[in-house]
């Protein structure tokens, strides 16, 4: 009987040691057989240079913008909401009107707004205020020598019409014409 204890034994024993060998053999080989982690690749600085770079200056498909007048967007903001419009106008100046509103947030730390001058007035300079159109500040740099009166041509997504009125994300700027000045006042 003790034979028999012995033997059965020694078989359970040989059982187990060869299935955790199995089993081990099959964890090492189904590991070896995983796929490597791989490390993020790792740009060099003219590559990271030209990635910046490429930001600061949109490219735009100006075919799909919707020539508009800044008066009819004004006039009727909810008929333009979520398209692109492309539009002529003369600046006004730098702003900071509609930054941090929260129905049509624009995080001021990120963003600048402009104004643009009403087209249906020309005795006077009266800004276009029921258009917010916000432009990202590293974007903005390129335009820090604009003036008033310059025209400027604003390619755009009207992305709110919050407080009736029209809201855009400025996708590309461009200088028309600058404002000739009287350069022979000197101080």
């Amino acid at each position: 009987m003790k034979n028999i204890k012995n033997t059965i034994l020694a078989t359970i024993i040989t059982a187990l040691v060869l299935t955790g060998s199995l089993v081990s053999f099959a964890q090492r080989t189904s590991l070896s057989a995983a796929p490597s982690v791989t490390k993020p690749v790792e740009y060099n600085a003219a590559v990271k240079s030209a990635v910046k770079e490429a930001a600061k200056n949109p490219v735009v498909n100006e075919n799909n913008f919707l020539v508009v007048k800044p008066l009819a967007v004004v006039a009727n903001p909810s008929a333009y909401l979520g398209k692109q419009v492309k539009f002529r106008a003369s600046f006004d100046k730098f702003s900071t009107l509609g930054l941090d509103y929260k129905p049509a947030f624009r995080d001021s730390q990120k963003y600048i707004s402009f104004l643009i001058k009403r087209d249906d007035v020309t005795d006077h300079t009266i800004p276009l205020s029921e258009m917010k159109i916000f432009i990202k500040r590293d974007y903005a740099e390129k335009f820090i020598d604009l003036d008033s009166g310059d025209i400027i041509e604003v390619y755009g997504k009207v992305f709110s019409d919050a407080l009736t009125d029209a809201w855009v994300d400025v996708e590309k700027l461009v200088i028309i014409s600058k404002n000739s000045k009287d350069k022979s006042k000197k101080a």
